[in-house]
């Protein structure tokens, strides 16, 4: 749930807020009337039009750069060493900020009916008029910059705070779209006021339409600045050129006005506050200590890839409300496939393992990346070598800058790639950083999930974690009936248990052999009329990510593939794996992390250690994760 301001006022929220994702239909009468103009005005002047269709151009662009500035605040590589606040970005707070383009839609609509009306819209502009744009630059940093000032500093009275603009202050830690996220009421204030460069410009003659886009995406752009968490403003600018600290603030500097409230009222230029007297004193020392830079390495690596096409959105670097939430392809993002398509051929032909998202546990800084490949490209046999070499770059990446441990995820540890990681570790005897599957831990969530006395299962598979589930049970007298690839497959299993305990393992060739069986683990994605062989109310276990199980029976009940809740201590965690819950990570990444906490010193690759299983589970919940 977005949060509002402590005691929200009249008109608080923006008059499309009851449309969710559909708010982007209030731009339909603008688009409507530029294609209706495009099919009928032949030969006649048309400018109110074509004021519409540039407002329309500055719309898109206007989304187009205020992602690009989330999505590069957001960036490891580029943030994690000058950030400011450390304390991570949760889940609320991307709820919080997920209406920071309502602005754009509102002022295209004011900016529509504005300036395609008298006296505006009667005038044909020029293109470019560079002293138009001298004059809008001066009139805001006169004007627009006053006014807001004072207006800033009347919105800090508690009145006014209580019930607007603590909606702005109610996160402590701002991200590069927190500057558009206002009450429309207030954001209505704004609007009137940063009007004025664009109005005293006309009133001279000197407008044009390069003036319009380019003071509107300069000043979105420096806003985002001044929200993104991290310092990336060199002190040696000030040093060289110590008049620019009046003319433009940077992240350090506003980030005061967020943690201090009462401090550094201006928009962009430190000028008023020093003119008003409410500079922040520790503003200096402030961006000296960030720029100072903070060598922080990952303890931890958790490698993945992409799923479908439309996933890259999905991580932290892409959509960020679509990222807080389970995977599913969305509408929305329908339109973008051609620059999923785009993306993906740019991965394929200059893609390296990059790093996309990261959090904090107490003792671990754990951070997410990707390998530039989608599923699909992992069952073509002539992608199999490169990605595998990808692996081994990211495994030398992350050992190069001091990370511990790394676990392979999805199918960066499939049997057919890279023989469950065996091959890797094989390949590379000399490695510091340890690899790890996550294959105990995997086995050990589906075995917890089972009913307490289970006394018979129906296991359809024969990969290394239908494996050691078979091995685990059948050591505990529960009667395994294995639907495996071959016999020999069975066999081997079967050899690797003590004699007294083979009748516990039982080789079966059909589904019907589950047909009495309440409890069902499925390592493939079977068919609907497959699963019509369980009895009613079995319980269905999925153990393969890569083979999304269809839920066919209504009446019986699914789980997912094996997962655990992330401990209540867990800082900066802000997006979805896939399609889990929020707080939610496979166990696979679990256990990374598990095996990072302890400072265990072994590889986890190739045949799952079944003595181990028990231990590794024992870990986890010593460390407050939990079964999800």
């Amino acid at each position: 749930m977005v949060m509002k301001a402590i005691q929200p006022g009249p008109w608080t929220n923006f008059p499309w807020h009851f449309m969710g994702d559909f708010k982007y239909l209030m731009y339909t009468p603008l688009v409507a009337e530029v294609t209706y103009s495009a099919f009928t005005s032949k030969g006649v002047p048309k400018t109110g039009n074509d004021f519409v269709m540039h407002i329309l151009i500055l719309s898109i662009l206007r989304h187009f750069v205020g992602q690009a500035m989330i999505s590069l605040s957001r960036w490891p590589y580029l943030t994690r060493n000058y950030e400011i606040q450390r304390k991570g970005v949760t889940f609320e707070a991307v709820d919080h900020y997920s209406t920071w383009d309502d602005v754009i839609i509102f002022d295209a609509l004011i900016l529509a009916g504005f300036l395609r009306g008298p006296p505006f819209g009667n005038q044909i502009y020029p293109a470019w008029d560079f002293g138009g744009l001298v004059i809008c630059l001066l009139l805001h940093m006169g004007p627009s910059e006053a006014v807001y000032y004072w207006l800033h500093r009347a919105l800090h009275n508690h009145y006014l705070y209580t019930r607007y603009h603590s909606h702005h202050h109610a996160l402590f830690i701002p991200e590069a779209n927190a500057g558009s996220v206002h009450p429309f009421a207030e954001h209505v204030a704004y609007a009137a006021n940063f009007i004025i460069p664009i109005i005293g410009t006309w009133a001279l003659g000197r407008v044009s339409v390069s003036m319009v886009y380019i003071y509107i995406i300069v000043f979105d752009i420096v806003n985002a600045v001044g929200h993104c968490n991290f310092e990336f403003v060199p002190e040696c600018l000030f040093r060289a050129l110590p008049f620019l600290k009046y003319l433009i603030y940077t992240p350090s500097y506003h980030s005061l006005h967020h943690s201090q409230v009462h401090t550094n009222f201006c928009l962009f230029m430190p000028l008023y506050d020093y003119l008003g007297g409410t500079m922040d004193k520790n503003a200096d020392a402030l961006h000296h200590s960030v720029r100072q830079g903070v060598k922080e390495k990952a303890d931890f690596v958790y490698l993945t890839h992409g799923t479908d096409l439309l996933h890259m959105f999905h991580v932290m670097l892409g959509i960020q409300s679509f990222a807080a939430t389970p995977y599913t392809p969305h509408w929305l993002l329908w339109s973008l496939y051609p620059v999923a398509v785009l993306v993906m051929a740019l991965l394929w032909l200059f893609g390296k393992p990059f790093a996309a998202d990261k959090y904090r546990i107490p003792g671990v800084c754990g951070e997410t990346w990707l390998i530039p490949r989608y599923r699909f490209q992992y069952s073509l046999s002539v992608e199999k070598n490169q990605i595998n070499a990808l692996i081994e770059n990211a495994i030398h990446s992350a050992e190069a800058e001091g990370c511990r441990v790394i676990s392979l995820g999805m199918l960066n540890k499939e049997a057919s790639l890279n023989g469950d990681g065996s091959l890797v570790v094989r390949r590379n005897p000399e490695l510091r950083i340890r690899v790890v599957t996550g294959y105990t831990l995997t086995a050990a969530v589906v075995i917890k999930r089972l009913p307490t006395h289970v006394q018979e299962v129906f296991l359809v598979g024969s990969s290394e974690v239908s494996r050691g589930i078979a091995l685990y049970l059948s050591l505990r007298g529960v009667r395994v009936l294995i639907l495996a690839q071959s016999q020999r497959c069975f066999e081997r299993i079967q050899s690797e248990i003590p004699h007294d305990k083979q009748r516990f393992l039982v080789n079966v060739t059909k589904f019907q052999a589950g047909q009495q069986c309440p409890v069902w683990i499925l390592e493939e994605s079977i068919a609907g009329r497959d699963q019509q062989r369980a009895p009613a109310g079995t319980h269905f276990h999925h153990v393969n990510l890569a083979k999304p199980l269809i839920q066919a029976r209504k009446d019986c009940t699914y789980t997912s593939y094996p997962a655990m809740r992330v401990p209540s201590n867990i800082k900066g965690l802000r997006s979805c794996e896939v399609s889990l819950p929020r707080g939610v990570l496979h166990a696979c990444h679990v256990a990374g992390l598990v095996h990072s906490l302890e400072k265990w010193n072994h590889h986890e690759v190739g045949p799952i250690n079944v003595d181990r299983i028990d231990s590794v589970w024992d870990a986890a919940l010593k460390h407050g994760f939990q079964l999800a």
